[in-house]
């Protein structure tokens, strides 16, 4: 199936931009692409199969105007920009946000070439929003919520991002004033079967954050929205605002207002929360 950018643009509220396969764009289409989809993972939860072929990942998010995981996430974006003309690759990393110990690459990013220069870049972190960053050693970018991300050389896992800003611009794993490593990644080629299985461990596997919590968030222009379970938080312009849903009707408006995201009464039920 040809990749219809058109309507990917329309979709991240970019209707006729132009774009061309420079560092301006990525870094506008990567932007635009985590303020309108959502991060969650309520199929999941719902029994329903993921995808992560360029076909379904665009019916879902697209067509669908649903949210999923990095790997749908990063699918698409890799296909828009493929589209646009860009060199780019997935790569697959290791979250460390929360985890102990070594983890499975259960997340994926993507590596673009702009004029020799490689690039990192990443619609699908749920965790908070990073910017793309140039693959140099010691590279620090800021934010939109204010928090910086450094990218630097890792002996082990050859390389690392870690992040240091407000724990409320995070879906609630953030530890605040601190350097805290957000995933490390390597370089070494990444194939289809290998997103594959990635993609069937993060939604199936019993010690998967994805099958264990009902998991939906979103960057703000300034901040970012987290739902976390019935709890909710919400970080703007510095400020937090927090607090728990206990009816499944105010859970079904906050997703279809805030998030995008449109669950029938029966399915916000399945979910099994209230």
């Amino acid at each position: 199936m040809a990749f219809d950018l058109a309507a990917y643009l329309e979709r991240i509220a970019l209707k006729d931009y132009v774009a061309i396969p420079d560092v301006e764009a990525l870094q506008v289409i990567q932007r635009a692409h985590r303020l309108a989809i959502p991060f969650e993972n309520l199929d999941v939860i719902l029994g329903r199969p993921i995808r992560v072929d360029g076909e379904s990942v665009f019916e879902k998010l697209v067509t669908g105007r649903r949210g999923g995981f990095c790997f749908e996430h990063n699918r698409l974006f890799h296909d828009a920009l493929v589209a646009i003309g860009f060199d780019v690759r997935p790569v697959l990393a290791r979250v460390r946000l929360g985890q102990p110990g070594v983890t499975a690459r259960t997340h994926v990013l993507s590596l673009v070439t702009v004029d020799g220069q490689d690039w990192i870049a990443d619609a699908g972190f749920g965790g908070s929003y990073s910017p793309p960053m140039p693959l140099v050693d010691g590279e620090e970018v800021e934010a939109p919520d204010g928090a910086r991300f450094r990218l630097a050389r890792d002996p082990v896992f050859e390389w690392v991002v870690s992040r240091h800003g407000p724990a409320g611009s995070t879906d609630g794993r953030g530890e605040g004033d601190v350097w805290q490593d957000q995933f490390s990644f390597s370089l070494a080629p990444v194939f289809d079967a290998d997103l594959e299985m990635g993609a069937h461990f993060a939604a199936t596997h019993p010690a998967s954050r994805f099958t264990q919590l009902r998991i939906v968030s979103l960057p703000l222009p300034t901040g970012f929205a987290a739902l976390t379970g019935r709890e909710y938080k919400r970080f703007t312009k510095g400020e937090t605002v927090a607090s728990e849903i206990t009816d499944p009707r105010v859970y079904r408006i906050r997703l279809g207002m805030l998030f995008g995201i449109q669950l029938s009464a029966d399915e916000v039920a399945a979910l099994g929360l209230f």
